[in-house]
């Protein structure tokens, strides 16, 4: 008699709310976009929908006029059973910099307070020591801190290195780990090895996160999944594959009927990408959905360079008149990662790697003029890579400034109180210092707009008495 299979039914985390629309559409779908189909999508039974963070709280702040920690809340309002998850980046939260411990624990308290149930932490480099205070403060929240390994190629990345780190994780207090291949560059037989190796390492679930952009990330979920791993990321139809993640309903169709069986209804999928769709269409018209990242970029896995940088590399070339570089820049992208120690390319060391491979090309000699963001790094400023920086390089670029060794934020004073004091005039709730934290100047711009919008209403309603109530 053949040996039973034990069950073990796949869980979907679904990013048509945070990473899918980030990826297509610029962080551009609204609240109100999302709310009316929030009680469809909390009956789906999904282990999680990721929300917030990211890039979301930016862009609601700067482009939409949205008060993310209001949509937080009217999601939270709507989501009666399904966990809402958030992107964090480790020290920087969801800025560009390193903030004060005071600052990330007092985030990560207002998030779960305001609505979330699992923080998926990542740092750009890997560097265990930027993740332990909001892992700490996850903790003391009561919230699930899950720790994102982000994933890249080079010697170093051993299948000993990922496993090695997996060990590292479950003893700092992490509830899961996501492998987070945001350039998708995990190949399936790849993701095979790794997950053993991770399974091998630590018995934390494992969840796997990919972005389209290659063209292999529904082989690679499946080659994941058949190895052990237990959730994986995927969005509705309308906002999935390119540089977004892999079709829910697809991957729903695909372990179906195997021990992997997610069991989920298709019928109430269908419901929801119909409602997706119309946007889709509307985006494609408008343009802020580009077909160019609807489809497959091969030169992803050649260069091992995240979709959004290339474009973003493309842009400063034609900006400089100079797209007959673009190779050049290209052949010189990896060595300059080589220089900065090896690290992941992902937000902020991706823009700060592929800017200075530009200058290096159109100056015609390598690091005759150094970024601050580049010093930053080789300063040690956003913490150890996987391998020394280019000695060379790094004296080119600081001098004789002594690079530090401890973790960055150990050297920042507690911000709290002086962003507090800094903005305000325009408090209106406590988390409006934490946006004031992260974008002073988008931030104090939203402010403006708010209490001018304020003021319009009030008028508006002191108009509607006057004409009831004539004097």
């Amino acid at each position: 008699m053949a040996e039973q299979v034990k069950k073990k039914p796949l869980k979907i985390t679904e990013t048509v709310l945070r990473d899918a629309h980030q990826s297509l559409i610029a962080t551009r779908m609204t609240t109100e976009q999302m709310l009316p189909i929030i009680d469809k999508m909390d009956k789906v039974g999904y282990h999680s929908v990721e929300c917030w963070g990211g890039a979301t709280f930016d862009a609601s702040l700067r482009f939409l006029k949205e008060d993310p920690w209001m949509r937080l809340r009217k999601l939270r309002d709507g989501f009666k059973n399904t966990k809402l998850q958030m992107l964090f980046r480790g020290q920087n939260i969801l800025g560009y910099n390193h903030y004060s411990d005071d600052v990330v624990e007092y985030f990560v308290q207002k998030s779960i307070a305001n609505g979330i149930d699992i923080i998926r932490i990542f740092d750009c480099f890997n560097d265990l020591r930027n993740l332990q205070t909001a892992v700490k403060a996850a903790n003391k929240e009561k919230g699930h801190a899950q720790i994102a390994l982000s994933y890249t190629l080079g010697d170093a990345y051993t299948l000993d290195y990922w496993k090695d780190t997996a060990r590292r994780i479950e003893e700092m207090g992490a509830d899961s780990i996501c492998i987070k291949d945001m350039a998708g560059l995990l190949v399936p037989y790849e993701a095979t090895r790794l997950v053993e190796a991770l399974k091998a390492g630590t018995k934390l679930p494992i969840q796997m996160h990919t972005h389209y952009t290659s063209g292999v990330a529904s082989m690679t979920y499946l080659k994941s999944v058949e190895a052990g791993a237990d959730v994986i990321d995927t969005a509705m139809s309308p906002f999935s594959m390119g540089t977004s993640q892999p079709a829910t309903e697809v991957m729903v169709e695909t372990f179906k009927g195997t021990p992997y069986d997610t069991g989920l209804d298709q019928n109430l999928l269908a419901e929801i990408a119909d409602y997706f769709r119309p946007m889709q269409e509307e985006a494609l018209k408008s343009g802020l959905l580009n077909p160019k990242v609807m489809g497959v970029n091969i030169k992803t896995l050649l260069y091992q360079v995240p979709g959004g940088m290339l474009s973003n590399l493309v842009s400063q070339l034609k900006d400089a008149k100079a797209e007959d570089k673009y190779y050049q820049v290209l052949e010189e992208i990896p060595k300059v990662r080589t220089d900065f120690g090896e690290p992941p390319l992902v937000t902020p060391s991706s823009q700060i790697v592929g800017t200075q491979a530009v200058l290096n090309v159109l100056q015609g000699e390598r690091y005759k003029m150094v970024t601050k963001e580049s010093k930053k790094v080789l300063a040690g400023e956003f913490g150890q890579t996987i391998k020394p920086f280019n000695k060379e390089v790094q004296k080119k670029a600081i001098g004789d400034v002594k690079p530090i060794t401890c973790r960055p934020a150990d050297l920042i004073e507690p911000q709290l109180d002086r962003f507090r004091k800094e903005c305000a005039e325009w408090i209106e709730q406590e988390e409006d210092v934490l946006s004031y934290a992260l974008f002073p100047q988008v931030a104090t711009d939203f402010f403006k707009y708010r209490a001018a919008q304020k003021t319009k209403v009030d008028s508006s309603m002191a108009d509607q008495e006057n004409k009831a109530y004539p004097v």
